[in-house]
């Protein structure tokens, strides 16, 4: 089984502060992150049929599988400590009004959340060698 990734808007400040969310209270240090915008996210995403200027959904790569939307998010939530990963209870939530909800944020996310010029999490990452290893990168 390899590690999940999670591939996010790299320039959202609101999926920015998700990354260090979830680098926080994982309940053990699992998953990956690769940014939308790049190379590495277009490589391994393009296969699975997702055009690279795709940036409206967070994804989740795990076991082969792709998932979008309120789907990431919950299982996100499932490898988080409680009471994060009561969130989960959610699945219970018909999939149409889940997603629906997760659209109507993130068709909102810049306006409310704004952006940034530099993507966050790998830049922090870049001077955190402990986290270095988890973010994908477009250097060799």
């Amino acid at each position: 089984m390899s590690d999940p990734i999670l591939f996010y808007d790299g320039v959202c400040n609101f999926c920015n502060a998700s990354v260090r969310f979830v680098l926080k209270r994982e309940r053990a240090p699992e998953f990956r992150f690769a940014a939308l915008q790049s190379q590495s996210a277009h490589a391994l995403l393009r296969p699975l049929g997702v055009a690279p200027n795709d940036l409206g959904s967070m994804l989740v790569l795990v076991n082969g599988t792709l998932l979008r939307e309120s789907d990431a998010v919950l299982y996100v939530a499932s490898r988080l400590r409680p009471p994060w990963s009561w969130l989960t209870l959610l699945s219970f939530v018909p999939r149409p009004i889940r997603d629906a909800a997760y659209r109507a944020v993130g068709a909102r996310r810049y306006r409310w959340w704004g952006r940034s010029a530099v993507c966050v999490p790998m830049a922090h990452a870049a001077r955190t060698p402990s986290l270095n290893h988890r973010f994908l990168t477009d250097a060799p």
